[in-house]
């Protein structure tokens, strides 16, 4: 959910690819299905620039007003509709988009057992490592030069949640997947605890025949685990009451409404994935940057909260945590020790951190004490 940066390769400027014939281009496709698991992608699908529906639901998602002050969700409206579902107005000559899945759970990080307890700073998962737009944005344009080596000409764009475009739409037309209840892709041999990424290509690629069928059923589970009910509906999401808008997205103070849902979340939620039964085939990435980082799997709120903002730019230097900023970060853990279990020393920590940062932390702070019991 959190706002991408501008990590995109440009365009090509070398001329469109050659004609191919039908059986060039099938050996083609499967020559790039074994590139990109050499590449440490674990899936790779390809469809056309259709994404259906999914453009008409974008503009009724947004006309209700659900994606808060993420006013880039906005951004290039075109005659045709939102540029997000219209992969060949962001690059235009576009006819295919191969999409791509990466793992990104590391091994022996615990999720549901350390978020239960209260004292623990609960960090999405995919953010404990190393910045993963960098990492798969490098692995896409590596994969896209490769192809172009092979046919010698190629006009093509690599993205990693790094423009208007509506990847898990894609994925779902690529047969990585289906578009949950929760709004994640799902994957039945792999849960959602992945990356996704897209090559935007002027190649004539056959789309996927076979897709993925929907296999929530009647499930709700992710819908009624979500701890500030942030869903209107199966499929619906509220970005303006889910925990990852409000600690990541949200600049100033989080409604006091929703400061108890967010209990000891600091950056990010994965409740709603923490709650799908499709979660228990996660497969851990062997990917080393994905690695946690300076224990941040294990933390806990106090020695994070003690953290000044030079500590927080060195330690989070090349993380997706550093995108928060220091006064958000501070922000979303005093309300977290404001739901921890009462104790004098998150009480005085409270109070010696108040004035150290700014106004806004202060009346969260101010907020904690009185949930800690304790008078200014």
């Amino acid at each position: 959910m959190s706002k991408p940066p501008s990590h995109s390769n440009p365009p090509s400027d070398k001329p469109s690819a050659p004609d191919l014939t039908d059986a060039q281009l099938e050996r083609l496709r499967a020559d790039i299905e074994q590139w990109a698991e050499e590449a440490g992608f674990q899936q790779c699908g390809f469809s056309s620039v259709d994404t259906g529906e999914h453009g008409a639901r974008l503009q009724q998602w947004l006309d209700a007003g659900y994606h808060g002050d993420m006013s880039y969700m906005e951004d290039h409206i075109t005659e045709r509709g939102p540029m997000r579902a219209l992969p060949d107005e962001l690059l235009p000559g576009t006819l295919s988009v191969i999409s791509l899945r990466m793992d990104y759970m590391a091994p022996g990080v615990e999720v549901a057992q350390h978020l239960a307890d209260k004292n623990n700073a609960y960090i999405s998962r995919y953010a404990l490592g190393r910045d993963y737009h960098k990492l798969i944005r490098k692995r896409l344009t590596q994969l896209g030069k490769r192809i172009q080596g092979a046919i010698g000409e190629l006009g093509f764009r690599a993205f990693v949640d790094s423009a208007p475009i509506l990847e898990r739409a894609l994925a779902e037309q690529a047969g990585l997947g289906w578009i949950g209840k929760n709004t994640m892709l799902i994957n039945r041999r792999a849960g959602s605890y992945f990356f996704l990424g897209e090559i935007l290509t002027d190649l004539p690629l056959t789309p996927n025949a076979k897709l993925e069928r929907d296999r929530c059923g009647r499930c709700t589970s992710c819908l009624e685990i979500c701890p500030t009910q942030a869903f209107v509906g199966p499929h619906i999401l509220d970005a303006r009451r889910c925990i990852s808008y409000l600690t990541i997205e949200l600049d100033g103070p989080i409604p006091e409404t929703l400061r108890d849902g967010i209990g000891n979340r600091i950056f990010g939620c994965d409740d709603c994935q923490i709650g799908c039964p499709w979660n228990r085939f996660t497969k851990a990435t062997e990917e080393k940057d994905f690695t946690p980082r300076h224990q941040l799997d294990k933390a806990t709120l106090l020695e994070l909260f003690a953290w000044d903002e030079d500590t927080f730019l060195k330690k989070t230097e090349g993380m997706p945590i550093r995108r928060t900023g220091y006064e958000s970060w501070v922000r979303n853990i005093a309300v977290a020790l404001g739901n921890a279990p009462k104790s004098i020393e998150v009480v005085e920590i409270l109070k010696h951190r108040r004035g150290a940062v700014s106004a806004m932390v202060d009346e969260h702070i101010d907020w904690a004490l009185q949930k800690q019991g304790s008078s200014l």
